[in-house]
């Protein structure tokens, strides 16, 4: 999946996709995303969105946006460490939802 735009910065990439409709935060819980609106498991929810980031000097700045919807609406972001910053049961789980075609 080709992302739609390039932000410079993850914070950019947060706040325009704030203004999209993505105002959920994700977060993981035993294998699926919580937040107010419920859980959601890997079949109930789409990756619209890709955004990927690397520090230009320290490889802990590293990033990985993700814009998600759920089966019943529900808009939000999930950021996850890129490298060896990732958070690989994040990594496992994000790999298991469907990318929007």
């Amino acid at each position: 999946m080709e992302a739609k735009r390039h932000y410079a910065t993850v914070s950019e990439a947060l706040t325009k996709l704030k203004e999209e409709g993505f105002t959920t935060d994700f977060n993981l819980e035993e294998n699926c995303f919580v937040c107010q609106s419920g859980k959601f498991l890997p079949d109930q929810q789409e990756i619209v969105d890709i955004y990927r980031y690397e520090g230009n000097s320290d490889p802990g700045d590293e990033a990985v946006v993700y814009a998600i919807q759920s089966d019943t609406g529900v808009k939000g972001v999930f950021v996850n460490g890129y490298g060896i910053s990732a958070d690989r049961d994040a990594e496992a789980f994000i790999n298991s939802i469907p990318i929007r075609k």
